[in-house]
């Protein structure tokens, strides 16, 4: 799979919780840092995403921003 966005965090799912149409599903990116995405239940079925599976959260955004 070949995509544009630069922002591509390799890890391992650790949650896939469900709700009425959108789920959460948690990566594991290492270091104790844990990425949450929201997508349609459809999407997880799709994708066949569970605990343990290998996974890529994809990050593309027109801005950053930056705070201190």
């Amino acid at each position: 799979m070949k995509l544009s966005a630069r922002n591509q965090l390799k890890g391992k799912v650790v949650g896939v919780r469900r709700g009425a149409t959108t789920g959460h599903v948690r990566i594991d990116i290492g270091h104790g840092v844990i990425v949450t995405s929201s997508i349609t239940n459809e999407a997880i079925d799709e994708l066949g995403l569970a605990v343990g599976d290998d996974a890529i959260a994809v990050i593309k955004a027109s801005d950053v921003m930056v705070a201190k």
